[in-house]
């Protein structure tokens, strides 16, 4: 079995966004907004800005208490919006439950999106039209582009809690001819002679041992996009050890999809800012 480290994948994007932006002679500056005190999120955020430095783009971050009031947080993203020296703007999730995720999400200009998640951006993505894409599907299909393998013709399985994420992700195998089945991590034993079946299993649930190795076919590709912290400790969704005798490639957590996903959200900023730049 082979590991997909996302890391190192991730390191040659870094390097190959730092040598565009030194070549066109740009500054791109990605904002990033985070509200409350998750520990997570903070970590996320030390990553993102480590990553940013490395490819040669600006990071501003802006925190709120988990007390500020929404329209604060609303006025802060109008206000980046309008800012001619931001390229892009995140919203570091999960926010604390007393905010709308969806209309903050909403308030980003769709041409600083730089988690291409905006409501807009996606409905351009599900079309084929726009050039920002999810991050985090596209940090999924770059691991497993990352095989070398004729991906055509493969049966996909998608393991998610959140619908939206399944669709895109369906739409993304789709385009690389990679037939896709979405399913939830209460139907799975129900499914088991699918999961037998599948050539790719994607998953992003945050339940370790979600994916044992009776569940998989010999040689089965696994992206593991599954992350939670336990005891000090980060999982993913695969029981590693009865999968790693069975699987042909695995991402590990961590060090799999994480990496990748930083990346093609920092990729994501160089391209507006590219956009931005054109525009002027």
């Amino acid at each position: 079995m082979k590991l997909l480290r996302g890391k190192k994948i991730a390191s040659e994007i870094l390097k190959e966004l730092k040598y565009l932006i030194e070549e066109k002679e740009i500054r791109p500056n990605l904002a990033v907004i985070l509200i409350g005190e998750n520990k997570a999120s903070k970590l996320y955020i030390r990553l993102k800005s480590t990553a940013a430095k490395k490819a040669g783009i600006g990071f501003a971050l802006f925190k709120f208490r988990s007390d500020a009031k929404e329209k604060n947080v609303i006025n802060l993203i109008k206000n980046l919006n309008r800012d001619k020296n931001i390229s892009g703007i995140i919203v570091q999730l999960p926010l604390p439950d007393r905010f709308s995720t969806g209309r903050i999400i909403k308030t980003i200009d769709p041409e600083k999106d730089a988690d291409g998640f905006h409501p807009e951006n996606i409905k351009k993505f599900l079309k084929g039209k726009g050039s920002i894409s999810p991050v985090f599907p596209t940090a999924i299909m770059k691991l497993i582009e990352s095989t070398k393998l004729n991906l055509r013709g493969r049966n996909a399985i998608i393991v998610a809690n959140s619908h939206i994420f399944g669709k895109i992700m369906a739409e993304a195998l789709k385009r690389k001819k990679i037939k896709s089945i979405i399913l939830s991590r209460l139907n799975l034993d129900k499914k088991a002679n699918l999961m037998k079946m599948a050539d790719i299993i994607i998953t992003a649930v945050g339940k370790p041992g979600l994916i044992k190795g009776a569940m998989i076919k010999k040689g089965v590709i696994i992206i593991d996009g599954g992350i939670i912290k336990k005891r000090g400790k980060v999982y993913g969704d695969i029981d590693f050890n009865s999968v790693v005798p069975i699987a042909g490639y695995l991402s590990p957590v961590p060090g799999g999809v994480g990496p990748m996903t930083v990346a093609c959200l920092l990729e994501n900023v160089y391209k507006l800012a590219v956009a931005q730049n054109r525009n002027k």
